[in-house]
């Protein structure tokens, strides 16, 4: 109790309750979830603080605390919009169409892609947004279609340059074990989100260059998250953040900044209609081996259709910490390496990645209850005896 009476204690006191005020102040014209870092250093410095034995100590936590606070707001200072055009794929559905009618909202000059030009979501794109907003067909697996929007971007920014491209159009694929995902899946998977987002990024990089822009690619929490059922979605999104870091410091001689956005569990429509899911079932049924087809049985797999239901009920329908996260990205003057939008992305990130292995298994079974329903041979009660 001394030490909280002391005069660093009060000291300490007063500096955390200054620097807690400034924090929450600056989080209310922040966008997305960028003060989260600072609310817990402001509150590890003010723990730290009351159990230092001295004045001397308290006041050099405090200059250190001082020189990371401003240096971390002198960045977050959001550039003026003044119609800066970007690029953005994927945008008939989720989180691109969503990106595309809050930017155009926001004054940018926005690109569009889609996978199909004729298609619902661009003719809303067309019909709510302003004239600043054009709809271009552009399927990130055609280097055709590629080669086409970036020529009529080109000849529409002329001078004033591209500013950001935005990587968003992905597909998920059928969640179940890795050893039943046909390799057509995995190839689907890898072709569009990581090739078609890599094509792209090459195509248009040289636009960018000249406007010393933002490349911000949309990952997602399984590319950094080992999360069973999702081995051909998690890899493609894993490659494309490991292709993101290195571009990172590759073009900084160049002003170009990358950032990567790793969104949790957000309700969109990647995770398809009933009839997709029925295509993909009969995919993988007509793909797997007979021995492995007997291993499993019909049942086990038919049943992993009960994680998209999952998916598609527990998931967070309000997709503005995205849109948000993806404005700071390619606003602020220093623009983060990563966003982890959604509830309990970035400490489930943190837990992953710092974790013994063998924890982080335990509770992801746990939680997930990955185990309640068996494949044929291990739900057999003479399986264990044959095995040995």
């Amino acid at each position: 109790m001394g030490t909280f009476f002391s005069e660093p204690g009060w000291l300490c006191l007063t500096v955390t309750a200054v620097l807690g005020g400034t924090i929450l102040c600056k989080l209310k014209t922040s966008p997305g979830q960028v003060g989260r870092k600072v609310v817990c250093l402001a509150g590890l410095w003010g723990g730290a603080c009351l159990i230092s034995l001295s004045l001397f100590w308290g006041l050099v936590l405090f200059s250190l605390s001082y020189f990371v606070m401003y240096t971390y707001f002198s960045g977050q200072e959001l550039l003026p919009v003044d119609q800066k055009a970007v690029l953005i794929t994927g945008c008939d559905s989720g989180f691109g169409h969503g990106l595309a009618k809050y930017l155009d909202e926001l004054g940018f000059t926005v690109f569009a892609g889609v996978l199909d030009e004729q298609g619902s979501g661009a003719e809303e794109l067309r019909r709510t947004c302003s004239k600043h907003l054009s709809v271009l067909q552009l399927n990130i697996t055609n280097t055709q279609e590629i080669q086409e929007a970036y020529s009529k971007v080109k000849e529409k920014v002329q001078n004033k340059g591209l500013w950001a491209v935005i990587n968003n159009a992905g597909v998920l694929g059928l969640p179940t074990d890795g050893e039943l995902i046909p390799m057509t899946e995995y190839k689907r998977c890898m072709a569009v989100n990581f090739f078609g987002a890599v094509e792209v990024t090459k195509a248009f990089l040289p636009l960018l260059r000249k406007s010393k822009g933002r490349l911000v690619n949309i990952s997602s929490m399984a590319g950094g998250v080992p999360m069973q059922k999702m081995a051909a979605y998690g890899s493609s999104k894993a490659a494309l953040i490991m292709f993101s870091s290195i571009l990172r410091q590759e073009l900084s001689k160049w002003g170009v900044k990358v950032s990567v956005i790793q969104p949790g569990g957000f309700k969109t429509n990647i995770s398809g209609t009933s009839q997709m899911w029925e295509t993909l079932e009969r995919t993988v049924l007509d793909n797997l081996s007979p021995e492995v087809q007997e291993d499993y049985g019909q049942d086990y797999i038919l049943s992993e259709r009960s994680l998209l239901r999952l998916m598609k009920t527990c998931t967070d329908p309000d997709i503005s910490p995205v849109l948000l996260d993806v404005r700071h990205a390619i606003s602020a003057q220093s623009p983060f390496a990563f966003y982890a939008p959604g509830k309990l992305s970035y400490p489930w990130l943190c837990f992953a990645s710092f974790s013994p292995t063998g924890i982080f298994d335990y509770l992801s079974r746990k939680i997930y209850n990955y185990d309640k329903k068996m494949p044929r041979v291990l739900s057999t009660s003479n399986w264990e005896n044959e095995a040995m």
